[in-house]
């Protein structure tokens, strides 16, 4: 996906960069497979915030993706378009699959996906980009992505512009598979995943450029600590730019927030990390 670069006509604009869309093939997205979004500005249903710096942006329609695919065993499908999704940073692809109903489901557009091209889900499918299959027929060191935390449960892990996970090595009825997080972690061979890597690789590179750009997104803005009034935060306070004699970083409720670990026990799903995160 190209870069596309502005004329610097204005401070905000100098630095901002954007993608040029040069792979999308449809403007409008497929009505039937659309629904409304309903927003909360980050409030409960008592319209107190529990997630801060939410809220504004522009109006979306959820385009509802086929993360499981589970259910059209053997059905070939035609890549119909690529199209833009607010809701996230790939791109999507819409596919009609050639049975009685042809049907039409978005998937994740993975690089090298065209208009035109066929795409199988089937657990011995040949492994080409776009098509998902189990772990035990995907050789090791094949980029995928969509991938299965347990079978039957659709594709949960690895979906983000640009990422792509790789199978390390085979044990038993597990595969060690290598996150983009650097995560090694077992997965069970019949597991499915798609072949590919995630498109819209270019996504982490884009520059904002400005702040308004951040409220289209819904994005509000963020206070630091040091400018509210003690009531407000532990770092708030004193006469001018006040440090508080350096104290250690803490969030609005006093939680430290570098280091400190937040999770209450282990979970069951620890036991699949082969080796964590770096």
């Amino acid at each position: 996906m190209p870069i596309k670069h502005y004329k610097p006509t204005s401070p905000g604009i100098r630095h901002r960069t954007g993608a040029a869309f040069d792979e999308i093939t449809k403007s409008e997205p497929e009505k039937s497979l659309t629904e409304y979004l309903s927003r909360s500005g980050g409030r409960n249903n008592n319209g107190r915030i529990t997630t801060r710096h939410h809220g504004g942006g522009h109006r979306r329609l959820y385009r509802m993706v086929d993360f499981y695919r589970r259910d059209k065993l053997g059905v070939p499908a035609t890549v119909v378009a690529v199209e833009y999704d607010p809701n996230r940073s790939c791109r999507i692809a819409l596919v009609q699959y050639a049975d009685a109903a042809q049907e039409r489901r978005y998937i994740i557009a993975p690089v090298g996906l065209q208009v035109g091209d066929t795409i199988m889900t089937e657990a011995s499918a040949e492994v080409k980009v776009g098509n998902m299959l189990a772990l035990r027929n995907i050789p090791e060191g094949m980029s995928i992505h969509n991938l299965e935390l347990f079978p039957g449960r659709g594709g949960q892990v690895v979906r983000s512009a640009g990422t792509a996970a790789s199978i390390q090595a085979k044990e038993g009825d597990t595969a060690l598979v290598k996150l983009p997080s650097t995560e090694i972690r077992r997965f069970h061979l019949d597991c499915f995943a798609t072949i590919g890597q995630v498109g819209n690789v270019e996504h982490n590179t884009l520059s904002i450029g400005k702040a308004g750009r951040n409220r289209w997104l819904g994005i509000r803005p963020t206070v630091r600590g040091v400018a509210m009034n003690p009531h407000d935060h532990p770092h708030g306070g004193g006469e001018g730019k006040s440090g508080q004699g350096n104290p250690h970083p803490v969030s609005k409720w006093g939680q430290p927030n570098k280091g400190f670990k937040t999770r209450k026990k282990r979970k069951y799903s620890d036991r699949f990390i082969v080796k964590r995160r770096s």
